[in-house]
């Protein structure tokens, strides 16, 4: 299934008749299965419905890292990325991909 940012919002566990999904450089995966850490009040709650590649690299929850913008990103920065979506590729179910609109 191939969603845009926009539709990718709408899975930001807000519903509970919805999964909970986060994008990792365009993968979307369905994390509901930890809703206690994605779902609201969660500690990555922040990630929920959107393309969190850039916090992930940085371990960082700031608003302004929680992006798909990967410029500037230093080489230790892609390596942490890489484990996050090797993890998240191990745990969780990949349900689609995220388009540009």
């Amino acid at each position: 299934m191939d969603l845009t940012a926009d539709q990718l919002k709408n899975y930001d566990g807000s519903d509970d008749n919805k999964p909970i999904y986060v994008s990792i450089r365009g993968v979307v995966f369905d994390v509901s299965t930890g809703k206690s850490f994605y779902g609201p009040g969660g500690a990555y709650a922040a990630f929920s419905g959107r393309e969190a590649s850039r916090a992930l690299a940085k371990m960082s929850k700031n608003e302004e890292d929680v992006s798909g913008d990967l410029d500037g990103l230093t080489e230790k920065e892609m390596g942490v990325l890489e484990d996050w979506e090797k993890k998240f590729r191990a745990k969780y179910p990949v349900v689609g991909r995220l388009v540009v609109s």
